[in-house]
């Protein structure tokens, strides 16, 4: 079992003045994953996993958190909210076989979309890989998506169509 990377967690304040938790997802996050999923809108689900999703099988929850935070890494964010933690983002990447790069993928919780959460989140996971030795990030991105496709540009990722998948933008940043 992979050590839990304590030094990670971080408080962060957000755009509305509130604070939010930055961590690193564990297996006893599967609740609360589970929650943040089924509390997205159909069209935010539909753009994180690019297919329709209502419910997390129990196996995909489990990928999702129980992860090594060296091949796979997952920041979420999370609130406190009538004393329960809500989770309200989650950012992650997973090490291509070749070990230099990684892709990426983010959702946030409607009603904090616009919070800062992305971003902070974001910059998260990107410090996290740039400190591990990799050299790029990758995403893939519905080319309707225009809010993550702009969001994408502002972090600093130059996005390419493919041909062979028309619906679908490819982002890439160095690191």
């Amino acid at each position: 079992m992979a050590r839990y990377p304590d030094e990670l967690v971080r408080k962060r304040i957000l755009f509305d003045g509130s604070e939010a938790t930055i961590r690193p997802i564990k297996a006893d996050d599967a609740p609360i994953e589970a929650d943040f999923v089924r509390h997205l809108s159909p069209e935010s689900r539909y753009t994180r996993f690019m297919a329709t999703v209502n419910e997390l099988p129990p196996t995909k929850l489990r990928y999702l958190t129980d992860i090594d935070y060296d091949r796979h890494m997952a920041f979420v964010a999370t609130v406190m909210r009538d004393g329960k933690e809500v989770e309200i983002g989650v950012s992650r990447y997973v090490v291509d076989p070749d070990g230099t790069r990684c892709e990426f993928a983010i959702a946030v919780d409607d009603a904090w979309q616009g919070s800062g959460v992305a971003g902070i989140l974001m910059a998260t996971l990107i410090d996290t890989a740039r400190a591990r030795g990799l050299k790029s990030m990758e995403g893939i991105v519905l080319g309707s998506n225009h809010k993550m496709l702009k969001f994408a540009r502002q972090l600093g990722f130059s996005l390419h169509r493919d041909m062979e998948e028309p619906d679908t933008v490819n982002v890439t940043r160095p690191l």
